[in-house]
């Protein structure tokens, strides 16, 4: 594109006069590929992170509810991560929307409330009572 007399750099004789200015001399750095590089990288990984940030979300919603619903929608996202299914995201999203209702609290309460009613203590571990007909079946399969 140039030649070069003298310290001078005068255009090749076949060149337009006037050269956009990302069209670089020969042995000059070409600061429009390194800064398309620069960018492309930034893209890729900013993509890249927005993904995973969009695809975490519903384990993020989840840690607001119950133990059990944090797993199952781990395990949702995780089978959505690895077979690139959206089904299994969009389940995990709905399940880590809806309130999953807590039984346990209150069964557990009428358990300790029944147990008061009935004598014992929560600290004393519930007493089975013994079978004669279990004793007679553990003895029959021995002989």
């Amino acid at each position: 594109m140039t030649t070069e007399t003298h310290g001078e750099t005068l255009l090749h004789p076949e060149a337009v006069a006037h050269l956009p200015p990302f069209v670089t001399l020969p042995g000059q750095t070409d600061w429009l590929m390194i800064a398309t590089g620069i960018f492309l990288l930034v893209a890729v990984v900013g993509v890249g992170v927005f993904y995973f940030k969009l695809h975490a979300l519903p384990e993020q919603m989840a840690h607001r509810g119950q133990k059990i619903q944090l797993e199952l929608v781990a395990v949702l996202a995780l089978i959505s991560l690895f077979t690139h299914n959206h089904a299994f995201w969009i389940a995990g999203l709905l399940i880590a929307i809806i309130p999953i209702p807590d039984f346990t609290t209150p069964l557990t309460s009428m358990a300790h409330s029944l147990g008061r009613m009935a004598g014992i203590s929560p600290s004393q571990p519930p007493v089975e009572p013994a079978s004669e007909t279990a004793d007679e079946d553990k003895g029959a399969g021995h002989a």
